[in-house]
């Protein structure tokens, strides 16, 4: 039955479309076999705000302690006032082709005022840096078992639950430690027990690394402490406050700087953090939450904390099958993976622990996650941990929607919204603009300057792909209350860049000048150059954001004129352009790669996360995409092989996708330095991804490249495992949402689809792509047969609010 438009029938289940192999109960998590070594064994948790990673020591046990809004430095007016006056001789250089000539006049004029980011070093200058909070150190005495051996060590994360476990025996004694940061109660709490009478003995401390005190109040250890702003020092001040619950009797004493506990069977440590970033007072929020939860008991304080966390990890399931290698500790399950890849539930866990991270990093009304997410262990965090915006913080928010977890993207919508007084600064002071721009570098004190280096730091295209993400936002959840109030944001990005933009007088098009494709340098003369006039990532998320502001105007019938403007203007760029060598060109000009292996792959923005090119609409492009991703290789840092997975599932590659995933899974040696070469990209023991060092992006791009994998519809179309690849013959998943709000459910087997549900939270029209394979499909609406016409190998269906639709596939 493959004429263009044929009749099918329907077949559909009342109350929720639930594929039951995926929706069994199964506990996902990993565990080693011994206590962690190095930080990156340590096992992260996060309710949003707090991070807690427990190293599983047996004599001594360190928990490294963060809280998300924990920076050093402050605001700042690092906006160079003498920078627009160099602007049009900056141009006119590159017009000429004197394209060195300009880089060196931006090195010396066009940059920020002051230390800008430190060189990745800020954290006692003005732009500073994401923090670590300390050390909460737990030092346990064995005073019966001193010699005993240790037996059956199990230290394991649970992501349905959200908790750390760690059990042993010790002689004869059984003991369990189970750590959680309650997303109930706002607090970490560490419960301790052992299976023997007074046996239980340690006491507890804390450090950090400077600027901090740890005295005693009453029987509460507490850390309070002031950051160096970089100016007079006085920066943000944070308090840690820990208090011991023992309910089954032992004896609490406190000395300056320590707890002790002695002779207890069962204790509950109750630890709270907080900064005074949001105005409130730090010490007295670490007190009122630590004694909101002191009256609960375990039981009760886990129960709360699974129930809150549930509300969202529950919402999304994946089956790719179970070998026994799900029952090895994580290290050697990932060293086994490189010698034999038939092990499809790591792909599976390795997803859902990017969904876990992403969950356990950021909630509405806080910061988003940062480059290490909410997790550092010391006060000088790689790259200041903070937001690189021409990839990784974007990189990091693209499960939201797809995995249904669409309100964690709000806290990026309102980071991006608290940056728009900065940028319109920026924009007048460097552009003589109207509008508002930012540049690579961000912060929690609105920085918005270029960087201190224009060979990195002057991409202005930031703001425009922070936007890109506020109208998915609403493509995902069609909330036009929240597209009216972005609107200005997206507006005033758009707004810039009418006004930023010039004629190349050689070629006659609108570029952004001067810019960069990101951290790239081309060969100009024997001579490496990173500036030029106009880039091809530019031209392509400018065009996005014109295009979305356009239809955002339409959708709320505003502005009319002003989107006639931004359609001429639209006309006027350069387009994605194929080189001789068949590849889409990164710069406007054929310019001579400097690094034909670089990270980032910035000219193929359009691909992924754009939807300019696609294999469908525009093939000639896609072909180009395939062969620049074969020329800039695979091997590569851990952030750019998980962009690569995307790539190759926009390709519908499935065989290249999952071999991405597969080196992205690649064991990583913890190196002790930046590398930017690929040399040591790959996973860390406890899962973070390596740059190296550990880089949370590439945790994220992977979940979104598996979603992407198993679910696309950037064409306006809901496509159904478009890159399934061999290794997931048979699989499953339900929860993961498409434009509209749609939540949808697949099964299948052999490869090919077997059932596929869709769940309409809202009244939508979506179209479904059907498969040229598919012989019968049996549809139920609302668990009733319909017929409906598939036209040219799509399904339409006009769903109301509440609507179930299912599709058997015979």
């Amino acid at each position: 039955m493959k004429s263009n438009c044929y009749i099918v029938c329907l077949l559909f289940l009342l109350g929720g479309c639930v594929l039951p192999e995926t929706k069994k109960e199964h506990i996902l998590s990993y565990h080693f076999e011994a206590p962690a070594k190095i930080w990156e064994e340590t096992l992260p948790l996060g309710n949003g705000r707090l991070g807690m990673m427990p190293n599983g020591g047996i004599e001594k046990e360190s928990v490294v302690l963060n809280e998300i809004s924990l920076w050093s430095g402050g605001k700042q007016d690092a906006d160079n006032p003498y920078a627009y006056r160099f602007l049009y001789n900056i141009r006119r250089r590159l017009f000429e082709g004197r394209n060195a000539a300009a880089q060196e006049l931006m090195y010396t004029t066009f940059v920020c005022k002051g230390e800008g980011s430190g060189r990745g070093n800020g954290a006692n200058v003005p732009y500073g840096s994401f923090q670590l909070l300390g050390n909460l150190i737990l030092n346990y005495t064995y005073l019966r078992q001193e010699h005993d051996s240790v037996t059956a060590y199990r230290r394991e994360l649970n992501l349905t639950n959200a908790t750390a476990n760690v059990s042993f025996r010790k002689g004869a004694t059984q003991y369990n430690r189970e750590v959680f940061t309650s997303f109930a109660g706002d607090v970490g709490v560490i419960h301790l027990s052992a299976d023997t009478d007074n046996a239980l003995n340690f006491s507890i401390g804390f450090n950090g690394r400077e600027r901090y005190e740890v005295p005693t109040h009453g029987r509460d250890l507490m850390m309070r402490g002031q950051l160096n702003n970089g100016t007079d020092g006085k920066g943000m001040r944070y308090a840690a406050r820990v208090r011991v619950v023992l309910p089954q009797g032992g004896t609490l004493s406190a000395s300056d700087s320590a707890v002790s506990v002695q002779n207890a069977s069962e204790a509950i440590l109750l630890v709270s953090m907080a900064t005074n970033y949001f105005g409130q007072d730090e010490e007295s929020q670490a007190l009122s939450l630590l004694e909101a939860s002191e009256g609960k008991d375990i039981q009760t304080l886990r129960e709360e904390h699974i129930a809150a966390y549930n509300k969202l990890f529950g919402r999304v399931g994946l089956n790719l099958g179970t070998t026994e290698k799900d029952e090895l500790p994580i290290d050697r399950r990932l060293d086994a993976f490189q010698k034999d890849k038939n092990d499809p539930g790591l792909a599976a866990l390795y997803f859902q622990f990017g969904r876990y991270l992403l969950i356990s990093s950021t909630r509405p009304g806080l910061l988003p996650p940062n480059l290490q997410g909410l997790w550092a262990r010391t006060t000088r965090t790689p790259w200041n941990g903070d937001y690189h915006l021409n990839i990784n913080l974007q990189m990091n928010l693209w499960p939201a929607e797809v995995t249904h977890l669409s309100e964690l993207h709000l806290p990026l919508i309102e980071w991006t919204k608290q940056q728009v007084a900065s940028g319109e600064q920026t924009a007048k002071v460097y552009y003589n603009a109207r509008g508002w721009v930012t540049h690579i570098l961000g912060n929690p004190w609105e920085f918005t300057a270029p960087g201190e280096h224009p060979s990195w730091g002057a991409t202005n295209t930031s703001a425009a792909w922070l936007c890109e993400h506020l109208f998915t936002h609403y493509l995902y959840t069609q909330d036009k209350e929240y597209l009216k109030d972005v609107y200005p944001v997206m507006k005033g990005a758009a707004l810039f860049f009418v006004d930023m933009l010039v004629e190349d007088p050689r070629s006659l098009y609108l570029v952004t000048a001067p810019t960069t494709s990101p951290e790239n340098a081309y060969l100009f003369n024997d001579t490496l150059v990173h500036v030029c006039a106009g880039s091809t990532m530019d031209n392509q998320i400018v065009r996005e954001l014109f295009t979305n502001t356009v239809e955002a105007a339409s959708i709320l019938g505003v502005d009319t004129a002003f989107a006639n403007e931004l359609a001429a203007k639209r006309a006027r760029l350069m387009p994605t352009t194929i080189g001789e060598d068949g590849r889409i060109m990164e710069w406007l000009e054929p310019f001579v790669e400097a690094e034909p292996h670089h990270r980032h792959v910035s000219h193929l923005y359009g691909l992924y996360p754009g939807n300019e090119i696609s294999v469908e609409n525009t093939p000639a492009l896609a072909e180009a995409a395939r062969k620049s991703l074969e020329a800039r290789g695979d091997k590569s840092t851990g952030w750019s092989m998980a962009w690569k997975i995307n790539f190759w599932a926009r390709l519908h590659d499935g065989e290249h996708a999952y071999k991405l995933l597969c080196d992205l899974l690649t064991p990583a040696i913890p190196y002790g330095e930046i590398k930017y070469n690929g040399e040591g990209g790959g996973t860390y023991p406890n899962l973070f991804c390596s740059h190296p060092p550990f880089q949370i992006d590439g945790n994220f791009g992977a979940c979104a490249g598996i979603a992407e994998m198993l679910l696309q519809c950037s064409s306006g179309k809901i496509e159904l495992l478009p890159a399934i690849p061999s290794a997931w013959r048979d699989g499953s998943f339900y929860g993961l949402k498409v434009y509209g709000g749609g939540e949808v459910s697949a099964a299948w087997k052999d490869g090919r689809l077997t059932e596929m549900s869709l769940h309409a939270p809202k009244a939508y029209i979506y179209r479904i792509k059907i498969s040229e394979n598919a012989v019968q499909i049996d549809i139920k609406m609302n668990g009733k047969p319909v017929s409906l016409p598939i036209i040219n190998g799509i399904l339409t269906v006009d769903m109301h609010e509440g609507d179930e639709l299912l599709l058997n596939y015979a």
